[in-house]
């Protein structure tokens, strides 16, 4: 051994540490919304909507009320005090410049329904199974409207109009960059591809369904909800707006969530029903989705039509990129972002590309609606971007390597300005595809090329150079709290719905503190004991309450150096802070963090003008977008016979800057690969001709499964970002925005000896049989 080398933690920073969670969530431990029982509580149980549109013409409960069990039946009449669900004020404008205006979703809709699902009355019973069979005798007269469910056919003239306030179902009109100066770039170009590019929407279907209970304190005039959410901050203060009451007369509590992927991170009509029920009737009041109710009522993810092009000089430089199109927003607004700002952050992805114009239209149809799901734009904007290159590499007869890496933005170019206004503050795009063609064996692919063709099957090879711009700068709090029985409470804005994030936060405190790891815990899902936060979406959470957290650290630190002086009758300034512990500079005289931190609670007597604890809670202005990237590899096999297409071999080099964790970060890369795949191969969510979903249930809407799931090669190539101090940037979602090009890049390569050029996804067995059909007859 050699004395002399630094020795690194077992639990510090970049050390592969198993989630803290894990050994209750294995053992049955693990304490979801469902598992929350009241004494005393009600159930709830939501009538929902048979037609995809029409006018309600009455609803009648008269025998329903007298059923047994049943204690009310609330309808729209009941909740018309409250305020709209659907919020503005997201960062997104019109393309003349006036923010958009989304129709306003009431908690039950008063006079019309606008998608198969909606909530139409709240029954509440004794018991669950009481509900369910008085919900099913509310008769809800409705008169049949024509419904609209493709956002082509929903734009055209004549088309069925769902909202009065949104004429032409256009709720987004948005434009970004220069038109006349993009059209004069491709009025130049000696080269143009174009393409008609769908997105097929998929059901978001988490391990959990969403729940909650609402308790009501009459006397104190104040909420409680157990709830599954992305962020119990921004949870309360959507849930203020809506009943019409200061944000602190509500507490909202989430325990472990089973997934969410950005479906959970806002409120819904069932939330306000049970609050509402709770306070009127008195009693808790507890609601749990079935599975399919959840495929009707949850956000639906993805979901656009949209053509790219891409103009390129002669020698195959890119002179400029144009998206235009329509995002399919479903009956109501959830997620404006998608088909519009994130598009303009992430389309031109690694690439040099002088000129950029997204136009684009979000639009409301006959379906449920569509929100973030993992990624929330990115992955499709890459999606984009790839399969424009992979049609200009066969137009233009150049290697699709070779015409990606001589686009790449060069690594002495960083920090890069990106015509999207964006900063590339880190990264070295070349050296990870390099990097990448290596770890795939890319060189020796024509060799299981012919391999497969001995077994009657057909082999591709896709390549997708990614970036994705995480979510942006907001509040969020970092809160350490030295508790009376020696352990160590972190509390944070950011929630943890599956990444993981006790034991990457608790090696934060390892590295900067020198405590224990084991004596680390974490709080996130009490609304009570946070003075801000941003919740988790966007790939963001380590950069916002890391950066909270090592803010929190430095000021336990300066308030531990205080304590220390008086306590070591030394100055302050004599003080000094490493590994745990405070000591006299040029002394062998120490005191150890914990150990101060358990005489204080033991009753320590301190001077009134030092800090009176250890404790820090503050709430920061969080770090910017980071720039997360990478290169993925897919191959594939098909077999022409039946369609069927498999992934065989998966290989990957991200950048996500520093690693506080590779083994949590290799599960989430893992987790959004598999979804990508799933996108590209296997789901899409049907609706027949009048609304009705087709895919409504897992005997008709295909997951992927483990055995979709090939033989994954990882790497990482890390470029520190300098926008934040731990050097970190997100890795949630980059596995989607990397797998959806390469795999179907892959996909096409092996069609391409039909002179199949593009498909669209899903690529099921069906679609690509039919597709080598098409293209043998012509």
């Amino acid at each position: 051994m050699n004395n002399g080398a630094m020795m690194i933690p077992s639990f510090g920073i970049g050390q592969r540490v198993p989630r803290k969670e894990d050994h209750g969530l294995l053992r049955g431990q693990g304490r979801y919304t469902a598992d929350v029982d009241i004494h005393h509580q009600l159930h709830a149980v939501m009538v929902r909507s048979p037609y995809a549109h029409g006018h309600i013409r009455g609803i009648n409960a008269a025998v329903c009320a007298t059923m047994p069990g049943v204690r009310a039946i609330y309808t729209a009449a009941d909740l018309a005090s409250y305020g709209a669900i659907t919020a503005g004020g997201q960062a997104v404008s019109n393309r003349d410049g006036t923010p958009f205006q989304p129709p306003p979703r009431l908690a039950l809709p008063q006079d019309r329904v606008r998608y198969v699902g909606e909530v139409i009355a709240c029954v509440v019973a004794e018991t669950r199974w009481q509900a369910k069979d008085a919900a099913e005798a509310v008769v809800v007269d409705i008169e049949q409207l024509p419904a609209v469910t493709d956002c082509a056919a929903a734009v055209a003239p004549g088309a069925v109009q769902l909202h009065d306030s949104c004429p032409g179902n256009v709720v987004i009109d948005f434009q970004f960059g220069d038109s006349a100066v993009v059209a004069t770039a491709f009025g130049k170009a000696a080269h143009v591809v174009k393409q008609r590019i769908l997105s097929n929407r998929v059901v978001v279907n988490p391990m959990e369904t969403r729940a909650a209970v609402a308790i009501h304190d009459p006397a104190a005039g104040h909420w409680t909800l157990h709830t599954p959410s992305q962020g119990v901050f921004g949870m309360r203060q959507s849930l203020a707006r809506v009943l019409k009451t200061p944000p602190e007369t509500i507490r909202v509590l989430t325990g472990n969530v089973g997934g969410s992927f950005g479906m959970k991170g806002q409120i819904y009509p069932e939330q306000i029903c049970i609050l509402h029920a709770a306070r009127a009737l008195g009693r808790p009041v507890k609601w749990t989705d079935d599975r399919s109710e959840s495929f009707l009522s949850d956000n639906h993810g993805r979901g656009a039509d949209m053509t790219a092009e891409l103009a390129l000089d002669a020698d195959g430089r890119f002179l400029a990129v144009r998206l235009t199109g329509l995002s399919d927003l479903g009956a109501f607004m959830a997620a404006p972002q998608i088909g519009t700002t994130n598009a303009v952050k992430n389309l031109i992805g690694t690439y040099r590309t002088a000129l950029i114009e997204v136009a684009t239209k979000a639009v409301l149809t006959n379906t449920t609606p569509v929100g973030a799901y993992r990624g929330a734009g990115r992955p499709e904007a890459n999606y984009y971007m790839g399969r424009l290159i992979d049609l200009a590499a066969h137009e233009l007869g150049i290697d699709g390597v070779e015409l990606r890496r001589r686009n790449l933005i060069p690594g002495e170019s960083i920090p890069y300005q990106t015509p999207s206004k964006l900063t590339y503050d880190s990264g070295d795009f070349g050296a990870v595809l390099s990097e990448t063609l290596a770890l795939a064996d890319w060189d020796n692919f024509a060799e299981r090329k012919r391999h497969s063709a001995t077994n009657g099957r057909l082999r591709g090879l896709g390549v997708s150079s990614y970036l994705e711009s995480t979510g942006p700068a907001g509040q969020e709090m970092g809160g350490i709290r030295f508790e009376d029985d020696g352990s160590i409470t972190m509390i944070t804005g950011t929630l943890d719905y599956g990444q993981g994030h006790a034991s990457p936060f608790a090696q934060l405190l390892v590295d900067r503190l020198g405590v224990p790891f084991d004596s680390i815990c974490l709080v996130q899902g009490d609304s009570d004991q946070l003075i801000s936060g941003g919740g988790s979406g966007g790939s963001k959470s380590m950069m916002a309450s890391g950066e909270a957290l090592l803010q929190a650290c430095a000021e336990v630190i300066a308030r531990g150096k205080q304590i220390a002086s008086h306590m070591l009758e030394a100055a302050a300034v004599d003080i000094e802070f490493a590994d745990g512990h405070f000591s006299v500079a040029g002394t062998d005289r120490q005191l150890a963090l914990t150990d101060i931190a358990a005489r204080i609670h033991a009753g320590l007597a301190l001077p009134q003008d030092l800090p009176q604890t250890l404790d820090a809670s503050l709430s920061i202005t969080t770090p910017p977008s980071s720039y997360p990237n990478g290169c993925h590899v897919a191959e594939v096999e098909v077999d022409p016979e039946t369609g069927v297409v498999q992934v065989v071999a998966y290989a990957m080099i991200n950048d996500f800057g520093v690693v506080i964790n590779p083994l949590i970060v290799e599960g989430q890369v893992h987790g959004g690969v598999m979804q990508g795949i799933g996108q590209a191969l296997l789901e899409r969510t049907l609706y027949d001709a009048q609304g009705q979903p087709v895919t409504g249930s897992f005997m008709d809407y295909a997951m992927p499964r483990a055995v979709d799931g090939p033989p994954m090669a990882l790497g990482f190539r890390p470029a520190p970002a300098a926008t934040n101090s731990l050097g970190v940037k997100g890795c949630g979602e980059a596995g989607c925005a990397g797998s959806l090009p390469a795999v179907m890049g892959a996909v096409v390569d092996a069609l391409s000896i039909y002179g199949i050029r593009h498909i669209d996804m899903p690529c099921t067995p069906e679609r690509v049989w039919r597709a080598i059909q098409a293209a043998q007859a012509a």
